[in-house]
Order: structure tokens, then sequence, then C-alpha cells
């Protein structure tokens, strides 16, 4: 029995470079990419910083940012370090007359105390406005408004 004399039977299969080398004979449904072709043909990757100067060599310059919370200023006195000489000091008050005392004042006239008693509210310090100031070098650190 012998096999048909039409088309010769393949002793082996091709090898691997032959199933998968580029037939020169045939021309390819795409085109091969090129160097500067991604392996995709998409596109072309650029040289680097391509319209751009080269990176300069600078060294960075780091700086330290110190933020002080505000100071808040009451009735009473606060330790803190004074922005005029630098010195840890305890900040001296003074009572200046403001809105409040004023208001006690024509409030206490309403209500009948014409004679004398509504001029009250300017010998309490707790209804006058505190100014902070400190004892080394006078200067005014802040000012608490009662009002």
């Amino acid at each position: 029995m012998s096999a048909p004399s039409g088309n010769p039977v393949p002793s082996a299969p091709p090898s691997y470079d032959e199933a998968v080398g580029i037939n020169m004979n045939y021309p390819h449904p795409y085109p091969v990419p090129g160097p500067g072709l991604m392996p995709d043909g998409k596109g072309m990757n650029p040289p680097p910083h391509m319209g751009q100067p080269p990176p300069a060599n600078n060294p960075i310059a780091v700086q330290t940012v110190y933020v002080q919370q505000p100071i808040v200023f009451y009735d009473r006195p606060i330790q803190m370090c004074c922005p005029s000489c630098n010195q840890m000091i305890v900040t001296r008050l003074s009572y200046d007359s403001g809105a409040l005392t004023w208001l006690s004042c024509g409030g206490l006239c309403l209500v009948g105390c014409v004679a004398g008693c509504c001029l009250i509210p300017f010998c309490i310090d707790a209804l006058k406005d505190v100014d902070h100031t400190c004892p080394k070098c006078n200067t005014l650190l802040g000012s608490y408004k009662r009002l």
C-alpha cells in the first residue's frame, strides 16, 4: 500500500526558525517596527529632553518654616517670648475704659443712678479693656476688648 502519488508526504514538521522566521518572498501585512517606533508601532519614542534644555544640576535649597500659633490675650497675664526684646516674660496688665464700661455707666443712668453711682463701672477692672505690655521693653504686645 503506497501513498497517493499526487502529494508527497513531508518527512518531518518544519523547525521553529522556519515556522516563525520572516519569509522574504512575501510582503508583510504590517510595517516592521524600526528603531524609533514602539513595539506596537503606535508612535515614536522621543529622545529625552526633546525641545527642553537638559536638567541643571543645581542644589535644592531647603527652607524650614516654623509657624507660631497666634497668641490670644485675655484678662490674665500670660508667659511668652517678647517679639521686641526676645526675652521670656510675663505680661504686665493695664486697664483702660472701653465699650463695656461706658455701656454699664449708661445703663446705670437709665435705671436712675444719676447722682454719681453711674460712675462705679469706671472703678471696676472686670468691666475695662486690658492691654498687655512687656515689663522689660514696655512694648504693647496685645489687647483684650470686653466688647
